[in-house]
């Protein structure tokens, strides 16, 4: 469980120097329903941009922001559908944006849910101590900023060769920034960075993706009731869930999405290139947001039904196709709507390697136009854009015929290769793995590895019923804050 315990002090001295800061912080509720914020919070959020740098913007951590970059009030989710001409499956795929996030991904309330417990608990001491936060990408960058709105110093480390747009943005924002060896999937290196910190810098509180239980807590209590509430929107049959692994913590949402939907199947996609789930496979791979080589600690393996294993050659061809100028317009030639096109932007790299895994779901369970698939795009192109300039350079102009190449083969063409139906000793076996990272090399107890398989899903639920008990602690917090 999320460990709640207080002291008393330190809680009065954060709620101190949240008073000097005017800062409020709100509760998980008010992430699901905005609507509910007090009304001259709302008032003040007018005249703020959503990634600027003010503490009112801890309540722009939400799915319902309005999709404007200065002064938006709040709305329904924000998703895109996306139709049968450009996915090839008569089935609805349905994607959560997290452009309209601060920082333009959803990052930022993993990180919330990761810091805020320990800071309202009195566990961490932003004076004194520096939150650490590390990631392949768009964790460590909703960790900074989270963390200068809560007045707190940061420290992001992230592989080298991650786009050069993070490492800009994250200088800016981040008081130091750590580049450790290798790519996507050299996680191992960053374990290895924390390890170091936390043996020569007493100053420091590591905030690991992979094992934070609020990571996980903030998917399930935030938004697992926003894909509800799409659904819902959209109408039709929730037939399955595809998310990209990364650290796991968006799957907690699977685990909301299970209990109110039990027929529906949650599939779990990697790099072809790293097929860590499906193969016990190693290796180095392009789609940025997801790490490999290892399964993430807060990963519920038993609520997992599919494993999806994603060439990286599709996502990297696929963000050519939807924003190269040829790409659009083929895709308009084929009878994709224009509006849809114009906003292809808001699908980053692994947003469209979870594009290709629900369509390989639908396509794998024979899926119907009643039927809806939902995932969530963390990110957008906002930061990618390097990279469209690396592949023109490496290959060349973008043309209608390789437009035409691209969408038959990767989304019109997707098959039902590189996929495993997971049954029980499958899901074991996955299970399993996380002993040599986890038990081996980061000291956690083999006891609590078979809790989490043997007392499932009871293990699970007791981290989830912890939503109501945090939001209590933060109404107690803003309340001494408040009282001064």
């Amino acid at each position: 469980m999320i460990d709640l315990r207080m002291d008393e002090d330190q809680r009065r001295k954060n709620a101190a120097l949240a008073r000097k800061q005017g800062l409020l912080i709100p509760t998980f509720a008010e992430m699901r329903q905005p609507q509910s914020i007090p009304s001259h919070i709302q008032k003040d959020l007018q005249g703020i941009g959503l990634w600027d740098l003010h503490p009112r913007n801890l309540f722009r951590i939400t799915w319902k922001n309005e999709p404007v970059q200065h002064g938006g009030r709040f709305g329904g989710i924000n998703f895109l559908v996306f139709p049968q001409e450009l996915t090839g499956v008569p089935a609805k795929i349905v994607a959560l944006l997290g452009k309209w996030f601060p920082t333009g991904a959803h990052k930022v309330g993993a990180t919330f849910g990761c810091l805020v417990p320990r800071l309202v608990t009195g566990q961490f001491d932003p004076a004194r101590q520096k939150a650490v936060w590390p990631s392949t990408g768009n964790f460590c960058r909703g960790g900074a900023y989270v963390a200068n709105l809560l007045g707190c110093e940061s420290v992001a480390i992230l592989p080298e060769g991650m786009s050069k747009e993070r490492f800009e943005w994250l200088r800016r924002i981040a008081g130091e920034v750590i580049a450790t060896p290798g790519t996507e999937s050299n996680v191992w290196e960053i374990f290895q960075k924390c390890k170091e910190l936390q043996a020569t810098r007493p100053d420091v509180m590591i905030f690991n993706q992979f094992d934070e239980y609020g990571n996980h807590l903030w998917h399930y209590a935030v938004t697992g009731p926003a894909m509800e509430e799409v659904v819902q929107a959209v109408g039709g049959r929730l037939a399955g869930v595809v998310l990209t692994s990364g650290s796991a913590g968006t799957l907690g949402s699977g685990d909301y999405i299970k209990e109110r939907f039990p027929h529906a199947k949650l599939a779990v996609g990697e790099s072809l290139q790293c097929p860590t789930l499906l193969l016990n496979g190693f290796g180095a791979h392009r789609i940025e947001g997801i790490g490999d080589k290892h399964v993430p600690w807060i990963h519920n393996v038993r609520n997992t039904d599919l494993a999806i294993a994603i060439d990286d050659e599709a996502p990297i061809s696929l963000i050519r196709l939807f924003n190269e100028e040829q790409g659009k317009k083929h895709l308009v030639s084929q009878g994709v709507p224009t509006a849809l096109v114009d906003r292809l932007d808001l699908v980053g790299i692994s947003g469209a390697a979870n594009l290709v895994g629900a369509v390989k779901l639908a396509r794998y369970y024979e899926l119907t136009a009643r039927d809806v698939v939902l995932t969530v795009l963390t990110d957008s192109m906002e930061l990618y854009g390097s990279r469209i300039e690396e592949l023109r350079a490496e290959r060349g102009p973008y043309t209608l015929t390789q437009a035409a190449v691209d969408h038959a083969r990767w989304l019109l063409g997707a098959s039902t290769d590189h996929m495993a139906e997971l049954s029980h000793w499958d899901r074991r076996r996955i299970h399993n793995l996380k002993y040599f990272t986890w038990v081996e090399q980061m000291g956690k107890s083999a006891d609590d590895l078979l809790a989490q398989w043997y007392d499932w899903p009871e293990y699970w639920d007791r981290i989830h019923r912890q939503a109501h008990e945090i939001d209590e602690l933060i109404r107690e917090f803003n309340a001494l804050v408040l009282k001064g």
